[in-house]
């Protein structure tokens, strides 16, 4: 049967909005259709003048497992312009997180891959799984890094170990990532949404006009980031052409490692 459960759920008590991504079957895979269910919830909350601070999680075992393979492939068929366009409107769905005027707070339990992670990056705050599974490994799938990736990383933990963790995409835990800076605390897994909500729940109890004011003087620098997202929408649309791309897809399928030649 086919489940017909809405892709995102929004739950609001006291002032505080959680926002759950809600495709655990597929490990809360980036696909467009989630994505689109993901801006309505934001534009949706952007229109409450009663929500001080919203939460984002994912539902199930991963908060997610990042960009869907079958998604990766259909775009190695497409023209340059074509993927290049479809990436910033990729990015766009998912990133709408930057656009809510309330402070966010991520709270990650279990897998948080790639472009998956780089959602979590575009809070404010993040909540992390002490023993979660996390890497930014487009380098290891053959793939140029997208979804804010070469913005978001290094503006959380400083440009060196921002390179050392997009050139090599290793994985790193939950506690690791707390010491890094990648997330504010590390906590264990049943901890992680409770943790966050009462972060949530403190932010909304403070004088809301000046939450506000905060959030837009820490936020993003809207125009920095599109720089960094139009760039990546270009190399990844030089990627999807790259026999290395189809190397890293089929090692990720096949379960083994990837033996790229650079072409």
């Amino acid at each position: 049967m086919e489940d017909r459960s809405p892709l995102v759920l929004v739950e609001v008590a006291d002032q505080v909005a959680t926002v759950t991504l809600n495709d655990p079957r597929r490990r809360n895979a980036m696909t467009p259709e989630l994505g689109d269910a993901l801006a309505a919830a934001v534009a949706g909350l952007r229109a409450d003048p009663d929500v001080r601070a919203v939460v984002l999680t994912g539902a199930g075992d991963a908060f997610s497992g990042g960009g869907d393979l079958k998604m990766l492939e259909r775009l190695r068929a497409a023209r340059f312009m074509e993927a290049r366009a479809f990436m910033l409107d990729f990015y766009a769905r998912y990133l709408s997180v930057t656009a809510l005027g309330v402070p966010t707070v991520a709270a990650v339990r279990g897998a948080a891959i790639g472009a998956g992670l780089c959602v979590a990056l575009a809070c404010d705050l993040c909540v992390v799984d002490a023993d979660a599974k996390l890497a930014l490994n487009f380098a290891q799938l053959g793939l140029y890094p997208g979804m804010g990736a070469t913005h978001l990383l290094p503006r959380r933990v400083g440009a060196q170990r921002a390179a050392e963790l997009l050139l090599t995409g290793r994985r790193f835990n939950g506690v690791e990532a707390a010491q890094m800076g990648v997330a504010l605390e590390a906590v264990e897994a049943d901890a992680v949404l409770p943790r966050a909500r009462a972060l949530a729940a403190q932010i909304a109890r403070n004088a809301p006009l000046a939450v506000r004011a905060l959030k837009a003087s820490l936020a993003v620098d809207p125009a920095a980031l599109r720089a960094a997202l139009e760039n990546e929408a270009f190399r990844q649309a030089e990627s999807y052409a790259s026999a290395d791309l189809g190397e890293g897809l089929a090692a990720a399928v096949e379960r083994r490692a990837a033996v790229f030649t650079g072409g």
